[in-house]
């Protein structure tokens, strides 16, 4: 399959949102009214955070221009930390490839090119969240797990 990667912009919503809400439903979140909320208050946060380029994403096309995969890296505002030099945070997430494209190394393709983004703005580092479907991809390239921790306040 031959893979295009292009920048998103704010015309790419609509295949942002679908990314996130099938990574979502593929993790076994099934209830229609959570998937809903999800992509609500998604939606508010793409079409912010792309306008004003604290979100980063690109897309892979295949070759008859169809979206088949796509990530993003959240630039986050964040205290300086030993090891970094900018008082930001970059993480990735919204990792999707949709069924038919997977194995055809268009998730691979899109980390590269974010992993290559993150290196030229100068960060140091990068963080994520990995599915256990994701997870072999990550650690191919080098990904380690940390010491995050979370509390479900619900």
């Amino acid at each position: 399959m031959e893979i295009n990667i292009r920048k998103a912009n704010l015309g790419d919503l609509k295949h942002i949102l679908h990314h996130r809400r099938a990574m979502f439903e593929e993790m076994g979140f099934r209830d229609p009214a959570v998937l809903d909320q999800v992509e609500k208050s998604s939606r508010e946060y793409f079409s912010g955070a792309l306008r004003i380029g604290t979100y980063k994403a690109w897309l892979a096309e295949d070759s008859n221009a169809r979206i088949v995969a796509g990530g993003g890296i959240v630039i986050a505002d964040w205290p300086g930390y030993p090891g970094e030099n900018h008082a930001k945070r970059a993480w990735i997430l919204n990792m999707y490839t949709e069924p038919e494209a997977r194995r055809s190394g268009a998730a691979k393709q899109i980390l590269k090119t974010m992993l290559d983004w993150c290196r030229m703005a100068g960060f140091s580092a990068v963080s994520l969240h990995a599915s256990p479907a994701g997870r072999p991809l990550y650690e191919t390239v080098g990904f380690q797990p940390t010491n995050e921790m979370r509390l479900s306040l619900r």
